[in-house]
């Protein structure tokens, strides 16, 4: 299998660092590792939603801990992405409880609807599925998050007036 290989900008601007500054003043100044998830995420959204190896390092060089310790915790959380993800990235919930309610089903049809496999983008770079971890709406399933947003008991017809709403521009991610 071909591996790819991405170039990300860094682009850690002053009011980024701000904001990094400001997640780390709430820890002991001898913890700012303790920042790490936190600062992930406000550099992961300040770069196209993905962290590239380059910017791990960068993360690793602010907070003054080694590369490797933040690259277990992006290797560990799906939350992170390694590589370029589509504007409107589906993560379905594939725990169990989601996964008996017709999970699974969903994200594959979502996936032929879009023509991508699991991981994939599509090739506008409008579309993203992934299947994730339980995101803790185990009475809602089956379900996925868009953005900062739930959307839940999903159907077919769920799944595509969302996919038509995103290609339209009225879904608002966060």
């Amino acid at each position: 299998m071909e591996k790819r290989v991405y170039y990300q900008e860094i682009n850690i601007t002053e009011e980024l660092s701000a904001r990094i500054n400001e997640l780390v003043s709430h820890y002991p100044a001898d913890k700012k590792k303790s920042a790490l998830i936190p600062v992930l995420h406000v550099v992961q959204d300040a770069h196209e939603n993905w962290l590239s190896i380059p910017l791990m390092d960068k993360v690793a060089e602010i907070l003054g801990i080694t590369p490797i310790e933040v690259y277990e915790v992006v290797t560990f959380y799906t939350m992170f992405n390694q590589k370029p993800v589509g504007k409107y990235m589906f993560e379905f919930c594939r725990t169990s409880c989601c996964a008996i309610l017709g999970g699974d089903d969903m994200m594959e049809y979502a996936c032929q609807k879009l023509g991508v496999k699991e991981g994939e983008t599509t090739p506008d770079g409008l579309f993203s599925v992934a299947g994730v971890e339980c995101l803790g709406a185990c009475g809602y399933g089956p379900m996925l998050q868009l953005g900062d947003y739930y959307h839940e008991k999903l159907t077919k017809e769920k799944i595509d007036a969302l996919i038509e709403d995103c290609k339209q521009g009225k879904i608002n991610l966060y």
